[in-house]
């Protein structure tokens, strides 16, 4: 038993021995290592592999470790998209993509866009739509590293009632039969069936379309599409297989019902009232606004040509009214993470969502919490990312000018570390 004992002893020293020289040190001029708290200069970030193992006071050095020259750079750490739709882009060609893709196209498609995001300095996304073979495997891709981007959580297709926002829609009738989503489901028993085969494709989480949607080829308009047993039954049935459900919505019906029906989170919520912010906070439940998507399709609606007169009418009614309900759900006390709805923006251009918050009347401080704590807490992660603190994942983020002064600062990001690996240097 000694002996066993002694080698046990001899192999972790070895082991200890060798994990001192996979040190990384990252020299900080200025840095927002809690989001919140108070910046601090001229500070060293210890990394032993893909972990922070502490922060130091001034430019200190190591044997043998590897020295990151942060010193002209404001570091703060990765940053966190809450709604993200990898493995598509909105185009002209969109709707024929839909029923021309293979899950291989879309997984393809994912593999570039998850770069470009990863390379704006977003080191985590909850992707919440999409082919659900491609969005898996590109999680799981990305874990094992087979390819470069974003540590990912995915919901795969949104429940949807048949013929809603998340249903195939805007074809001919023998064609939507075709490709009809296995997710869209009528009656609380279906509803529950569709929550429970994505829960056994290995889905993180549970997105509903609980309201009509704006990119949706139908005239169906943006309230509520589920009836309220059938949003019941879907959030009691990811709750009793440890999922919690996110529910796209844009009116206030549906944002009400979902959030009455117990939902984690929602995603738009543009006609949101005075009730839903009280439920909101009764329930600790998370707004995803979304801005860079509103702003998007308001834009793209006044000259595209290859809208279709449902999608352009709905892009101009609801996308300048995000802002203000942003206004109103930050007076309410309305906890705010960071979401872009990127695929309907432009992959990698997430950083311009920051503008937005701040526009409605976030401080810059507020935004950054929004895309660190706050998206950390939401998507249950907070545990390991959303602050540069001991244990976590050594994910850093690093710019040239005080985000603090000029939120902008991180539209262009110049340095991107995530869990110890450099995938952009200044």
């Amino acid at each position: 038993m000694r002996q066993l004992i002694a080698s046990l002893f001899a192999i972790v020293t070895i082991a200890t021995a060798g994990a001192q020289h996979d040190i990384t040190i990252v020299h900080a001029g200025w840095l927002l290592a809690v989001p919140g708290e108070a910046p601090v200069e001229d500070q060293s970030i210890v990394i032993s592999g893909d972990r922070i193992d502490r922060i130091e006071p001034g430019f200190v050095e190591i044997d043998g470790a590897t020295i990151i020259d942060l010193t002209a750079h404001y570091v703060l750490p990765g940053l966190i998209d809450s709604h993200v739709h990898l493995t598509s882009e909105l185009n002209p060609q969109r709707r024929l993509q839909n029923v021309t893709f293979s899950d291989a196209d879309w997984a393809i498609d994912g593999v570039r866009n998850a770069r470009r995001t990863l390379l704006a300095g977003f080191t985590t996304v909850q992707d919440v739509g999409g082919n659900l073979d491609a969005v898996v495997a590109l999680r799981d891709g990305q874990r094992a590293g087979d390819f470069h981007g974003p540590r990912m959580r995915v919901s795969g297709p949104a429940v949807t009632p048949t013929g809603g926002h998340g249903d195939i829609n805007g074809y001919s009738n023998d064609l939507m039969h075709a490709f009809s989503r296995d997710s869209a489901c009528n009656g609380p028993a279906d509803c529950r069936r569709a929550v429970r085969e994505l829960i056994r494709a290995r889905v993180d989480l549970i997105k509903i379309t609980a309201t009509g949607g704006v990119l949706s080829q139908t005239a169906a308009g943006t309230e509520q599409q589920f009836f309220d047993d059938e949003l019941q039954s879907i959030v009691e049935a990811a709750r009793m297989m440890g999922r919690y459900v996110t529910a796209h919505a844009h009116g206030v019906t549906g944002v009400n019902a979902a959030l009455q029906a117990g939902v984690h989170s929602i995603e738009h919520g543009t006609y949101l009232d005075r009730e839903s912010i009280r439920l909101f906070r009764d329930n600790g439940a998370y707004l995803v606004p979304t801005l860079l998507a509103g702003a998007t399709v308001a834009e793209i609606a006044e000259t595209a040509d290859w809208m279709t007169p449902e999608i352009r009418q709905k892009s101009l009614d609801v996308g300048p009214l995000m802002m203000e309900m942003a206004r109103r759900a930050l007076d309410g006390g309305v906890m705010i993470a960071f979401g872009t709805d990127s695929g309907v923006s432009r992959h990698g251009d997430n950083g311009r969502e920051f503008a937005l918050l701040v526009a409605a009347g976030l401080s810059p401080m507020d935004a950054i919490i929004s895309a660190t704590m706050t998206a950390a807490e939401h998507l249950q992660m907070d545990d390991t990312i959303g602050s540069i603190e001991s244990g976590k994942f050594a994910d850093l983020i690093a710019v040239s000018g005080n985000p603090l002064d000029d939120i902008t600062e991180l539209e262009d990001v110049d340095f991107v570390m995530q869990g110890g690996e450099v995938h952009l240097a200044p």
